[in-house]
């Protein structure tokens, strides 16, 4: 008789982890036995350096259930308050309609797809993304917008350096209203102060206009409608400060747009804001998309995604990522911004509210916010209290008379379930949404005048507008049809699946890029980012009101360090390119401390990627490339020789581990020592961290600084590009050097890199889920497979496409490269043309031409199975096959199955069929896709056509008749 299980068994703690990592024994046995090793333990003992490998496990809690995990993070959330929020400051209460919610916010359709690189299987976010851009530029009355940006803060600060590339004006000062959100300020001035700008923030009107009026400046920007409420027409100043050759820049309220004159009225240059009121919950403070529109003539220098439209080889239009030569990875120190990632997920659902209530249903919830405001207003008065301003859209300011006055009110409204925000000692600020009710006019009146006769919403109805009739818009906008077709719920759902329909996600396919770490998003993961406890929280509410979010932070940074070694973390990067930021500020900040501001030369190899050396610029540092060897390896002599040169000067030294060419270089320790004997700190970019969990430390083998990427490493999904979360992890001596975050109480040596506190900290649950319900174990054993699955598609790749970098035993680390070079002088194929091909065979491709062009770069995380590692080498392989059709003269170098990918259902079902090869053999080149077969909707995109022929908004419904 079998002995009965124990109870703990029985109980599984570990339950999670075999459905993390999708290789199982039975796998694991057969892919060992292909590499030619014992066990996945000593494959990796074979490949980390000794040197480097942990003595200790991670001390984290251990593994516990799904549900368990859901129970103590939802104990955890209830420590949060959610309270009427009535504090503004950018961030307001916002109904996400359910259709969005459902089938966008939590589908992972949408939340697991790539940045859409590969244009002709991102056609659906695309177009998503293309009606944001449409919906920004409508509303802004600008010429162009961009695809996102990380939040309002951040855009500011990045419409500050877009203006000095762009404008005449010779003065290094940028004026900034004070009556700007004070986090934008705050943002701003963290980024004007490595760069030698001088901030100069104003705090009347008299003063603007002396300022404006002065020769020193190179941009100035004010809010519209203002922090504390007002309205204001800005086309005389921009009229001033066009004739001195600088820029005007506006933050401006998209959903107070759809009744104000627009800035592109008042002759604006550039336009930023937040579309967070647009569906997206406050978060704490984040994810939210950040926008930025600008005339026509900055273009070329605006920073982030651009989607374009362009023409695919059938003369169809298609969409494409536009001007990508500005991109990091094209022109590194030179970029127009280190910016990577931007807020994909959000600016989707931003432009899907905008689809589904159309510009007739915004106006009117705008309406709606405006009357209430101004019966809100008439009220106060009515108690003897009237507002600071006579203008108004959603905010007013008033002034109580004395601070103790404001203090009570404040706490009056906290007794009765709100928050009203503070400023100037004795005034209050009140801002209104799209939430707002009549009770809550009531619940306002009062705490604010508890002892006076109440006014009455009905008796107030006919209460005057605050917004003046010249202020009043008279313009169009969102006149496209796709904002004037989708407003049934019935509609709306088919258009969203129509679009994701196009793409290939995650819940498709594999996404086999390297250095992007496609893994699973779990769904337990997924969950609590729409609980209320974190959802429906402001990232300035009183302390006592985000208890859960604060235990959060606590947690997840203790594990973090853990994970890497390091002694303290900031969770408030919003990116990985603003965790790289953050980490060379700290480095700068740590420099200068030790009166050694002089130090500010940035070692970088010549792999590295692009964020790197725009990081390194945009805090200053003069960015000194070395040499890799002929194995990819950094150049120990050159290495040496620069910090030798350099010494004096050396500030640091950047460098990805595992390499980026795949590798575990074995003298990253003597490298550490080498900087550090020469004064210099060492930046380890952690965007390979998924190499390293559980097996080495940055912090432990001589890493100073490490910025991580939680929407690879630690299952953030990567929403079409973004949001992601980039913590800035760092050593002792470097944790008084982390980001601070003065408006929201947190003082320290270095300002804030991000809007909110927490930065993305309504996402920061599923990283707490993945590490909680895997423990140390789990994350270890995650890291070994996904080693394994790497090493196992090397190997049996390797008569097929050799891997262009490997260890001395010809092991890579959790990537490999594959060589494509040799095919354009035997074929005429390049890397694109195999790339393309493998849209046919269902698959994303891996990533193209980086670090090495005319390569592929494979990454297939340990969330992989075998029979998906195998499906994706047999269309290699059979891709392979096909290359040899061309190579012994079967087909054509130009007209051949690699050349025509992807081949669209139209394409194939044309009357004449002229090609060498049959419609099978482009539609089915393996059996298997009969049973499930992905068709691209377009062919290959001209890239050429696209940014000769710039266009950045919605087409005309005939170009698709």
């Amino acid at each position: 008789m079998t002995a009965a299980l124990p109870l703990s068994a029985l109980e599984n703690a570990g339950e999670f982890i075999p459905r993390h990592i999708g290789i199982d024994a039975a796998d694991e046995a057969h892919m060992l036995s292909v590499i030619g090793e014992a066990s996945r333990q000593s494959l990796v003992a074979s490949i980390v350096p000794r040197s480097i490998a942990r003595a200790s496990t991670m001390q984290l809690p251990p593994a516990c259930t799904e549900t368990d995990a859901l129970a103590e993070l939802k104990a955890i959330a209830r420590k949060n308050k959610v309270l009427k929020s009535f504090i503004g400051q950018g961030y307001h209460g916002t109904h996400t309609p359910g259709v969005i919610l459902r089938n966008v916010l939590e589908n992972p359709a949408w939340y697991t797809a790539y940045t859409p690189y590969q244009a002709e299987i991102s056609q659906g976010r695309m177009e998503a993304l293309v009606n944001f851009q449409t919906m920004v530029t409508d509303l802004t009355g600008m010429d162009i917008a961009n695809a996102s940006m990380l939040d309002e803060a951040t855009a500011a600060a990045e419409a500050m350096t877009l203006a000095r590339r762009s404008v005449k004006a010779k003065g290094n000062v940028f004026i900034v209203s004070g009556d700007c959100h004070p986090q934008t300020i705050e943002v701003i001035q963290t980024r004007a102060a490595p760069l030698g700008f001088t901030v100069k923030v104003i705090h009347s009107s008299d003063e603007w206009l002396a300022a404006i009026g002065q020769d020193d400046y190179f941009a100035a920007l004010n809010q519209y409608p203002g922090s504390s409420g007002w309205l204001a027409d800005w086309q005389m100043s921009a009229e001033l400060i066009h004739s001195k050759g600088a820029a005007l820049i506006l933050a401006a309220d998209l959903l107070a747009l759809t009744l104000l004159k627009s800035p592109g009225e008042m002759d604006a240059d550039i336009v930023v804001g937040t579309t967070q009121r647009f569906g997206m919950p406050m978060g704490a403070g984040g994810p939210h998309a950040g926008y930025m529109a600008c005339r026509d003539g900055f273009k070329r220098s605006l920073p982030g995604r651009l989607v374009g439209v362009s023409v695919d080889v059938h003369g169809a239009p298609a969409y494409r990522l536009a001007l990508q030569t500005r991109e990091q990875h094209i022109r590194r120190e030179k970029a127009t911004s280190n910016i990577c990632t931007a807020q994909v997920l959000p600016a989707v659902i931003a432009s899907m509210y905008a689809v589904y209530h159309g510009p007739a249903g915004l106006a009117r919830i705008a309406q709606r916010v405006a009357r209430l405001t101004a019966i809100l207003a008439a009220g106060l008065k009515q108690l003897g209290l009237p507002a600071l301003h006579a203008t108004a859209f959603d905010t007013l300011t008033i002034d109580l008379g004395s601070s103790e006055a404001a203090q009570a009110a404040v706490q009056r409204a906290l007794a009765a379930g709100a928050n009203l925000r503070l400023l100037r000692s004795q005034c209050v600020g009140i801002s209104l949404d799209e939430t707002s009710t009549r009770a809550d006019l009531a619940l306002l009146w009062q705490a604010l005048a508890p002892h006076a006769a109440q006014p009455s919403v009905e008796a107030l109805e006919g209460a005057a507008s605050l917004i003046p009739a010249s202020l009043r818009r008279t313009s169009t906008f969102l006149t496209h049809p796709v904002f004037n077709t989708h407003h049934s719920e019935t509609a709306m759902l088919r258009y969203i699946r129509a679009l994701s329909d196009k793409d290939l996600a995650l819940d498709r396919t594999m996404i086999p890029l390297g250095s992007c770490t496609m893994k699973l998003n779990a769904t337990s993961e997924m969950i609590p980012i729409t609980w209320p406890e974190f959802a429906q929280v402001h990232p300035f509410a009183p302390a006592d009101q985000l208890v859960g979010y604060a235990e959060l932070d606590r947690l997840l940074s203790d594990w973090l360090c853990q994970a890497t070694g390091y002694a303290g973390v900031s969770l408030q990067p919003n990116a990985g390119s603003q965790g790289e930021y953050a980490g060379l500020l700290a480095i700068k900040g740590w420099h200068a401390a030790q009166g050694n501001a002089h130090r500010n030369i940035c070692l970088i190899p010549s792999s590295a990627h692009g964020t790197n050396p725009a990081s390194a610029q945009m805090v200053g540092m003069q960015v000194v490339v070395t040499k890799c060897d002929e194995n990819g390896n950094v150049d120990m002599q050159d290495l040496q020789a620069q910090c030798e040169k350099h010494s004096a000067n050396l500030a640091c030294v950047m460098i990805t581990y595992p390499s980026t060419h795949g590798v575990f270089e074995t003298h990253v320790k003597e490298l550490c020592q080498i900087v550090h004997r020469h004064g210099g700190r060492v930046y380890v970019d952690g965007a390979n961290m998924n190499a390293l969990v559980g097996v080495a430390a940055p912090g432990e083998f001589g890493g100073d600084v490490s910025h991580l990427n939680l929407h690879k490493t630690f299952c953030i999904p990567h929403g079409g590009g973004g949001p992601g979360v980039g913590p800035v992890c760092v050593v002792e001596d470097l944790v008084p050097y982390l980001p601070s975050h003065a408006t929201a109480g947190l003082k320290g040596k270095v300002g804030a890199v991000s809007a909110a506190p927490l930065g993305n900290a309504a996402v920061l649950p599923i990283s707490w889920m993945y590490i909680r319900m895997m423990g140390a174990e789990g994350l270890t054993a995650a890291t070994e497979a996904a080693i394994l699955s790497a090493n196992y598609i090397s190997v049996r790749l390797k008569d097929y496409y050799p891997t262009l970098y490997a260890s001395a035993n010809g092991h890579v680390a959790h990537e490999c490269i594959l060589d494509l070079r040799q095919f354009k002088e035997t074929s005429g194929v390049m890397a694109e043309d195999v790339a393309k091909r493998l849209i046919d065979y269902g698959f994303h491709a891996p990533t193209l031409s980086f670090p090495v062009a005319n390569t592929l770069m494979v990454e297939p995380t340990e969330s992989e199975d075998l029979q998906e590692l195998d499906r994706f080498i047999d269309a290699m392989i059979a891709i392979r096959e096909e290359i040899r059709q061309i190579e012994n003269g079967t087909w054509p170098q130009d007209d051949n199955p690699l050349k025509n990918a992807p081949h669209t259902a139209d394409s194939l079902l044309a009357g004449d069929w002229s090609r060498p090869y049959s419609r099978q053999a482009a539609a089915y080149p393996l059996a298997s896709l009969r049973q499930n077969k992905y068709w691209a909707p377009v062919g290959r995109v001209d890239n050429v056509y696209g940014d000769r022929n710039l266009f950045c908004s919605c087409l005309p419904t005939s170009d698709f008749e």
